[in-house]
């Protein structure tokens, strides 16, 4: 009954938890989910990111990052920074206003919002509000009717004033502002007199407006791909337009939504605006263009375009706006051009990387990489960016004060396009490094030296492909599966969805050869199994050229041509081992021979042969199946109430029972009952775990190299192998012999192997100790294998493999294995004490710490919904007790349980010193001059005591619209809710 009996509480251990075990979420990597609308602030130079769930992210230099989340999870409409402050505005779709602050804490920078307002309004009606109050000013209401009454009569009827689509503050008088109407209407209000001093009559509906720095012209975008330019002088108070331009005419095209006039020192502006493409030919096409001069280009994006905005000089005294750069938010990516350099090049983002631009399929994550192998690397990918500029990023507000990374880690993503992605995760950006693309040792219909970016100069209109979001596939079969990296020797094992298992290593230049094929055979010719899945990948014949990087020099195709589920590389014993549904093999890389293949499908499991390419379910079997199991457990309960002897006997087991039981609960936690499964259910034989160990096998005087398996039945498979020395090594071959085989008593599947030496300390990683990075393991005692099924952990004793230790999960706590690793936990109190645990995630997204080797669980922390098991499924942990889970398919959630390795954003923003004009209000209201809301459009006013009547509506150019919906027509009033205090900073995520 020892066995039964709960460990009292230890103090000095809960004090140790203390020091090694906290979780955080920590950072967002990726690109925003479902991003809705897009701000920059010339004056504090950050950028704000909405999405359709409330979020609003904002971004400045590296490493400067902040997140909000609304209480309402509504779709963020639009984002307006308050000029000269670090405040801003959202407008979500249920037409309320909030304001948000950032606020100094504990030496960083945090994100709150202050106030939250509800606004109606009755069409064409413009309401004025106090910030930071929100407080509605009734006697500054501009009404349609006074608009109305200095417009001719021949123009005058309701429709004039049906909505007001842009409000524009003039860039060298305040108390003036633009206004324009759908209809076409265009006003220009005087604030301090209230009236209309200036209209413009336009014939086409208006989409939006944008004023030229000095103020003497101003342009108007339409609906029917036009734009046009209209003086503004005391002469004339209604004057006819200067110039009207169809840019992609003569024949019918889409909208111009939005519009820049940028002046040069040149005397050329820059006319960039997005839409006006001919709407027959290019009706479907994203487009941003952009006209200097003789020179124009039409920036065409693979998803839709949210918004954009241009970086350019926002100083007052500036003469000429002199763009530097245009940063477009699309739906699925973020696209920033350089508008200084010859050719307008695409500047590459260091952070907000758009992680899904072909879908991610699994991911790899390697931590502290040597320093060779990382130069190697960055190496590499500069050499793919040289068509990138090389211009500092222009959204550079703020300061990072994080410390820098203790070391350098690397993110893999493999790709269903059969690309690997490297990704610097060091720090809180996550960077691209590198990108390896697996398409050019197969045939498929996609031509490797496509260029992603062609500019046809005699085509009309003059398109280029911008972005690297590509969501389409040429072949599902290219799909990378599994990915293995050795930082220490640079070979990285790749596998898909096709069978295909590629080997590489590293070269610092382009090179052209033949990679070898070996076939492997899983099923090694038993008669009765067809496979009806998808056919293997064909490849290309004679010598192929590869790009600086890393270089495929052997391909292993699996036979039939199934999804890789597991893989294993041993670089110093130069051994790769894959699985499959079907079994797994060994290949000799350094020799290019296949060591042996191993069958572990069960003669009932045809799923296995369908692949997951098929549509074809065997609805039948499954329903057979789970019919099975019922009858077997209520046959084996029938046979536990039954048995032989008397009722007499009966009763005294059945009291003893009884006793036993009630003793065990007073001892021990409630077990469920788990039912054995059966040889017969589907993808036995499927291969979950691969992993190779220099253990003790065959006996306790000698250890041996070894490699085992365990599969999706419960039975884990353990072979000898023998590699000859380093002089012998290309003479001899590796052998393999099966030496033992291990049936789970509940045929659990296996998700996990590990192998402690006699320190009970797990073995180090191939050439780990060859480089002076971890202890030799310790070969005098005896070694112990830890094999962790989804539903228990066991610990066998080696080389006898008898039961030692084991840890019931499933029957104790209800839930299921899905992700297992070692992690190293240090101290945060002091750099001498480390130790190794299990990092453990369930079906449930709860996360458990367990103790090697007593399995204790120490901690238990919620982390992923249950709900989201693509999340569950997308799980990566590191080696220092971080992790990575995919929160969307753009998205990664940071995580630590670590109180010593800790990635989160510390940032600050100070306030830059302001340069007032002569254009001040003297509005005498005392509130207002600390916070005024709104700027000009091009951003170059810097007065911080404007009065802030009008220019609210500057800046909210389409609420007004959007909030008519929910205004009563016979109302002109406010509607004001209560206020409520939300913090969110920068470390803390809803």
């Amino acid at each position: 009954m020892r066995r039964f009996l709960r460990t009292g509480h230890d103090p000095v251990r809960e004090r140790l938890k203390r020091d090694l075990f906290q979780f955080n979420k920590t950072v967002e990597h990726g690109f925003p989910h479902q991003p809705s609308a897009l701000g920059y602030s010339p004056f504090l130079r950050l950028m704000a990111i909405g999405t359709r769930s409330g979020a609003i992210k904002l971004y400045g230099a590296p490493g400067v990052e902040f997140m909000g989340l609304h209480e309402e999870n509504n779709t963020v409409m639009q984002i307006h920074f308050i000029p000269d402050q670090c405040q801003l505005v959202t407008l979500l779709d249920d037409n309320s206003l909030h304001l948000w602050s950032l606020k100094q804490h504990s030496g960083a920078s945090e994100l709150r919002e202050e106030h939250l307002l509800y606004l109606g309004t009755e069409s064409g009606n413009i309401f004025v509000v106090e910030l930071p109050s929100f407080r509605v000013l009734e006697d500054r209401t501009i009404t349609s009717e006074a608009v109305l009454q200095r417009v001719p009569e021949d123009y005058c009827n309701r429709r004039s004033c049906e909505l007001v689509e842009a409000l524009r503050e003039h860039p060298k008088n305040p108390d003036q502002i633009l206004i324009g109407y759908s209809r076409g209407l265009i006003v220009l209000w005087d604030l301090q007199n209230n009236k209309v001093t200036h209209h413009f009559l336009g014939s086409q509906q208006l989409e939006n407006l944008y004023w030229q720095r000095d103020g003497s012209k101003f342009i108007s975008c339409h609906y029917d791909g036009s734009y046009t330019q209209w003086p503004v002088s005391s002469d004339n108070r209604h004057p006819e337009p200067l110039e009207n331009f169809v840019p992609y005419g003569p024949f019918p095209c889409k909208a111009i939504s939005k519009i820049y006039w940028q002046t040069t020192k040149n005397g050329l502006p820059y006319i960039i605006f997005q839409g006006g493409m001919p709407r027959a030919s290019y009706g479907d096409r994203h487009s941003i263009s952009v006209v200097h001069g003789s020179q124009q280009i039409a920036f065409d994006f693979t998803s839709r375009v949210i918004d954009f905005f241009i970086i350019f000089s926002s100083e007052p005294t500036a003469e000429f706006d002199d763009p530097s750069a245009m940063v477009v938010l699309a739906e699925e990516e973020l696209v920033v051009i350089d508008l200084k350099t010859a050719g307008w090049p695409a500047v590459h983002p260091p952070y907000l990387a758009s992680l899904h631009c072909s879908a991610i399929t699994c991911s790899h994550h390697v931590s502290n990489i040597p320093l060779k192998l990382w130069e190697r690397i960055i190496s590499a990918g500069s050499k793919q960016n040289i068509h990138y500029s090389s211009m500092p990023w222009p959204i550079d507000g703020g300061t990072n004060i994080a410390p820098d990374p203790p070391q350098r880690d690397l993110l893999l993503t493999g790709h269903e396009d059969g690309t690997v992605r490297f990704w610097d995760a060091s720090g809180v950006c996550l960077h691209l490094l590198y990108k390896l693309s697996t398409v050019r040792v197969f045939l498929t219909d996609a031509d490797p030296n496509d260029n992603m970016n062609p500019l046809g100069e005699d085509e009309w209109p003059p398109l280029r492909k911008v972005g690297t979001f590509d969501p389409y596939s040429d072949d599902p079969r290219l799909g990378i599966q599994k990915i293995y990296l050795c930082k220490y020797s640079g070979y990285l094992a790749v596998a898909g969805t096709a069978g295909q298992v590629l080997v590489m290593e590293l070269n610092d230049e382009d090179a052209e050869h033949v990679v070898d094929h070996a076939e492997a055979d899983l099923l090694q010719d038993q008669e009765g199994y067809r496979w009806k899945g998808h056919e293997k990948l064909k490849t290309r014949d004679g010598p192929v050229r590869f790009e600086a990087g890393f270089q495929p020099f052997v391909l292993v195709q699996c036979q039939p041509p199934a999804v890789v589920t597991s893989l294993a590389l041993h670089s110093e014993w130069k051994l790769v081992a894959f699985g499959t549904s079907h079994g797994f093999g060994l290949f000799d890389h350094q020799q290019k021979r296949l060591v042996f293949v191993k069958c572990t499908l069960h003669p009932s499991d045809q799923l296995a042969l369908e692949g997951p390419l098929s549509r074809v379910k065997s609805l039948k079997k499954s329903l057979r199946q789970s019919f099975r199991r019922i009858r077997r457990s209520r046959v084996s309960g029938r046979k536990r109430r039954g048995g032989s002897g008397n009722a007499s006997e009966v009763q005294e087991a059945n009291a003893k029972f009884d006793q036993d039981t009630l003793q065990e609960m007073e001892l021990a936690p409630v077990q469920r009952k788990i039912e054995a499964r059966s040889a017969e259910d589907s993808f036995t034989g499927f291969v979950r775990t691969l992993y190779f160990a220099d253990t003790f096998l065959r006996d306790s005087s000698r250890h041996c190299p070894s490699l085992w398996a365990g599969t999706n039945g419960g039975t884990v498979y353990a072979f000898c192998l023998r590699v000859p020395p380093a002089e012998r090594r290309m003479d001899e071959p590796v052998r393999a012999e099966q030496a033992k085989e291990i049936q789970l008593m509940h045929r659990a599947p296996v998700v996990g192997i590990l192998v402690l030496d006699g320190r009970s300390n797990p073995l180090p990683e191939p050439l780990e100790v060859a480089h002076d990075l971890s202890k030799s393991p310790d070969m005098q005692g005896s070694h112990q294998l830890l094999v962790v099924s989804e539903e228990q952990f066991k610990v066998f004793t080696l080389p006898k493999v008898s039961s030692k230790l084991k840890l019931k999960l499933t029957a104790l706590e209800g839930c299921r294995v899905r992700k297992v690793t070692v992690a190293n936990f240090g101290s945060c109190k002091t750099d001498d004490y480390s130790e190794n645990d299990l990092a453990v995630l369930t079906n449930l997204g709860d996360i458990q710490i367990i103790s090697l080797p007593f399995l204790k669980l120490q901690i238990r922390y919620p982390c992923i919904r249950k709900e989201d098991v693509s999340g569950i499924a997308s799980c990566v942990f590191t080696k220092y007790g971080q992790g990575f889970y995919l929160i969307s398919p753009s998205e990664f959630e940071r995580f630590s349980l670590s109180t010593k390795w800790l990635v989160e954003p510390r940032c600050v923003v100070d306030m830059p010193e302001v340069t007032s004009n002569n254009h001040v209000h003297k509005s005498g209201m005392e509130n207002c001059s600390s916070s005024p809301l709104g700027t000009s459009v091009n951003n170059s006013r810097s007065d911080t005591h404007g009065d802030p009547i009008g220019i609210l509506f500057q800046k909210f150019r389409k609420v007004f619209w959007c909030l008519q919906t929910s205004a009563s027509p016979t109302c002109d009033e406010a509607l004001l809710t209560s206020l409520f205090n939300k913090q969110f900073s920068c470390q803390e995520y809803t």
